[in-house]
């Protein structure tokens, strides 16, 4: 995608044996093994990528924080960590300040919980998450979203009714990519709803996985215009979500497939997705630099 800086907003890493159970489910063999920061270097080293975000991994335990944590303060490619950590917790305040105290824990940016695990399209109405989400916001971090596209809805009225806190929609909401005209028609006005609210960003992450095998930028196209219309280009940002991606993509393959699927945009848009929107949300000028430029 040409010189300058690149951040990563969104990938994982993981050892299956710790307690990633999801992995179990056929179909995933191919990440099915342990993804380390060494590896992720290596990957982001040939991209050309300056700085990534380590994203909860659906481990759904509070020890993975300590652990991501841990290599944020060993691996200065990581600049940020969304730990895990459930909004519903009475004591999510106490919890919050320990990862604070962790070894790493400036590297604490963000946290996010397996909403798309639960079958309530209204999972994000219940009064004990939206006290929760107000605890979070009053810690000064962001709550990323991985939903489903029935929980955009209940996603914009939490969104409207925090507005002091940082949202940010992981993989656009995923839309059914793989229905082509049909996904993009049942997803587009949910998704125009949540992108009406200021409060919330988003990732132009995991679309290879949503669109299936034998996908094509092609594919891709619509549904990242909608976004692009929807919540321009600075309140969008790149995730390659790997290793996930790597179901459908290699890591330069997403970064290739963004290149090919973004409507022409001039560069300082551009910009901002691929590095200048993610260094705000997620406070990272400190370590890579204000606006995502190289410190």
């Amino acid at each position: 995608m040409g010189g300058g800086v690149i951040v990563d907003a969104h990938h994982h890493l993981w050892r299956p044996e710790r307690g990633y159970t999801w992995l179990d489910a056929p179909g995933l063999e191919a990440i099915r093994r342990p993804f380390t920061p060494a590896d992720l270097v290596a990957e982001t080293a040939a991209a050309g990528v300056t700085a990534t975000v380590l994203v909860e991994g659906g481990r759904c335990h509070p020890d993975e924080a300590a652990e991501f944590l841990g290599h944020a303060a060993d691996t200065p490619a990581i600049a940020g960590v969304v730990a895990w950590a459930d909004p519903a917790d009475p004591d999510l305040a106490a919890t919050l300040a320990g990862y604070r105290s962790l070894r790493g824990g400036d590297r604490l940016v963000g946290v996010r919980s397996q909403v798309q695990g639960d079958p309530d399209p209204d999972h994000l109405d219940r009064p004990d998450v939206r006290r929760g989400l107000a605890t979070i916001a009053a810690a000064g971090l962001v709550f990323d979203l991985v939903i489903r596209a029935d929980q955009l809805p209940s996603a914009a009225r939490a969104a409207r009714a925090l507005p002091e806190l940082s949202l940010v929609l992981d993989h656009c909401g995923k839309p059914r990519i793989d229905a082509g005209e049909a996904g993009l028609r049942s997803w587009r006005g949910p998704f125009a709803d949540l992108a009406a609210q200021a409060n919330v960003t988003c990732k132009l992450s995991g679309l290879v996985t949503e669109a299936g095998p034998g996908w094509t930028a092609a594919d891709l196209r619509p549904f990242v215009a909608v976004a692009v219309a929807e919540f321009g280009a600075s309140r969008l940002m790149f995730g390659s979500d790997w290793p996930v991606c790597l179901l459908a993509a290699d890591y330069r393959g997403v970064l290739r497939a963004l290149d090919e699927a973004l409507p022409p945009l001039p560069g300082p848009d551009r910009h901002e997705i691929l590095a200048g929107t993610a260094t705000r949300v997620y406070r990272l000028a400190d370590r890579i630099g204000p606006e995502g430029a190289a410190a």
